[in-house]
Formats: structure tokens, sequence, C-alpha cells
């Protein structure tokens, strides 16, 4: 089922995944705006990048209602807050500013844009969170995962401050979606790979999978996510929901059951798992949204 061309706001398009999920979405006949502290990289795109402080309320209220290019000027009509808000601007992991400020920046911005969106009448909210809040990408040391598959129902019990401020994140949109009743789904973002990161990275991926364990051997690929997005989008009526947002397959050589036992033989297995199925799985958004994936990483990669 298509969906029918949407007004969406979309908050740091201009990073490694949005970057790829913004242009599919444009494919699909929405209309985007992008906001951002740096300008979208590809100019030939036609996306209008408005520069915003998320963690200032203010801009975020004003930004939400701003025209989406010059263009608008000629409706003759002020802009109408959008459809549908995607937020996936944040400090994107540990170590590139001090925690305290990762912290603060991630979850004011959150709070920001799910604030303004639900208290301006908007519908259908789509949060990036993070593998990260598994608990092993930025552990201290080698830690154990609880059991496989990963899941939307484990107990995500993180160490460090990213993956915290993404939990943060997904308790105020359960709380602003039980209070205004409105969409907000929470994307749990597995590792992003770009078109051209295949080549590059994927033998030493495949080839030394003690490379992929923080990242539980899943991937998602950048062009995929903008699909989960647009499936999103049209999916109404769930209220607050976490999907995984990964790839069909693990990045192994060998079958899901028969590389965790080898690797993670002290680590319980919940139920049978498909051959070659992610251990961080996807089976909620194939199930609930239909995703079908168009980027498995053997199209790219023959190990």
């Amino acid at each position: 089922m298509a969906s029918a061309g949407k007004r969406i706001v979309f908050t740091g398009g201009s990073g490694k995944a949005g970057r790829h999920v913004i242009p599919y979405l444009l494919q699909k006949g929405h209309q985007v705006l992008n906001l951002d502290l740096a300008e979208f990289p590809d100019p030939k795109a036609g996306v209008f990048t408005l520069k915003t402080d998320l963690t200032d309320s203010g801009q975020v209220f004003n930004a939400l209602t701003t025209h989406y290019n010059f263009e608008g000027y000629e409706s003759g009509q002020a802009e109408a807050p959008p459809d549908v808000v995607i937020h996936f601007a944040a400090y994107a992991r540990n170590m590139l500013v001090p925690d305290n400020e990762c912290f603060k920046g991630n979850v004011t911005a959150t709070y920001n844009v799910i604030e303004a969106a639900s208290k301006l009448g908007v519908k259908k909210i789509i949060i990036a969170s993070s593998e990260t809040t598994y608990g092993v990408c930025f552990s201290e040391g080698k830690t154990a995962y609880h059991s496989f598959p990963l899941e939307e129902d484990y107990d995500r019990d993180p160490m460090d401050t990213y993956a915290l401020s993404k939990l943060c994140g997904e308790r105020t949109a359960r709380t602003f979606s039980r209070r205004y009743g409105n969409d907000i789904y929470a994307l749990v973002i597995g590792n992003v790979i770009e078109p051209h990161e295949y080549e590059r990275d994927f033998p030493t991926h495949v080839n030394k999978p003690e490379t992929r364990r923080r990242n539980a051997w899943s991937y998602i690929d950048a062009r995929d996510l903008g699909q989960i997005c647009d499936l999103c989008i049209q999916k109404s009526g769930l209220g607050f929901q976490v999907f995984n947002a990964t790839n069909d397959t693990i990045t192994t050589r060998e079958p899901t059951a028969e590389f965790l036992k080898k690797w993670e033989p002290e680590t319980k297995i919940t139920r049978e798992m498909e051959e070659f199925e992610a251990p961080l799985s996807n089976r909620k958004i194939r199930e609930v949204l239909g995703f079908k994936e168009e980027h498995d990483w053997r199209k790219y990669y023959k190990p």
C-alpha cells in the first residue's frame, strides 16, 4: 500500500541515516522540511534545511510551523503544523561531547520535539532510539546479553549515557502518547550502513565476527530505514510502540543458531530463530508493519 503524500518535518536529516531516509520519503511523494544545524549534504536533492537548535523549545515550536521552502509564501496562508514529525537529531554516540552534555542535549531535544508536536496536534511522531539500549554496545568490558533474540520486550539495562538518553526519549514518547492519544513510534535503530560501506567494511564484519559482537551481528541499511519510516507513516492507531529497526539477517557465514551456540554458549535462546535471523530481531516490524528488506548485505558482499 502506497502512503498518500504527507507533510513531514524531519530533524537531523543531514546525518548519516537522514541523508538516505529523506530521499526515500521524497520518492514516496512526501514533502520534507529538514531541521538541522548542517545543510543537507546533497544540494541536488531539493531539501530545504532550517537551521534549528532543538534544545530551544521556542525554536522547535516555530520550526514546526515554518514553510517547507520559499514557494510556501505563494500559498497566501500561514504554514500549518506538519502531518508527521520524524526526530532523528541527536549526539549520535558517546564521546562526541562530555557525557552530561550528551544526556542534556539528547533528552532536551527529544522532549522539546515531542512536546511541541503533540501540543500542535501532530498525530504521528517517529523518534530514533538505538541498539545501544540493549546494554552491550557501550558497556564497560565484555558483558553478556541476557538472551537471544533481542526483541522489544527485552530488559534493556545499558551502562552508558548515550543509551540512557535514548531510553529517556522512549519514556517521554510513551508519556505524551498517553496524554494526547497520538501515535509515537520509537525505532530502536541498529548499526546504520550506507551503500559505500559494504565493500569497505563487510570483509571485516563477516570474517572477524568478534568485531560485531557489540552490534549483536546486526545492522540496518540506511535505505531500508527509509522504508521503515514510510511504513510507520502508513500504519496508524497503535499509540506508543517500540520497533527494532534492523535488516533481516545475521552478518555471519554460519546460520544463527549454530553461530550463537559457538560464540555465545552461555546465553539462553528464548525461541526458535529463523535460519539466518539477525540476533537483534526485526520480526515485529515484519509482522506489524509489513517490512520487506531490499538491501540484504549478501547482495553487496560475497563472503
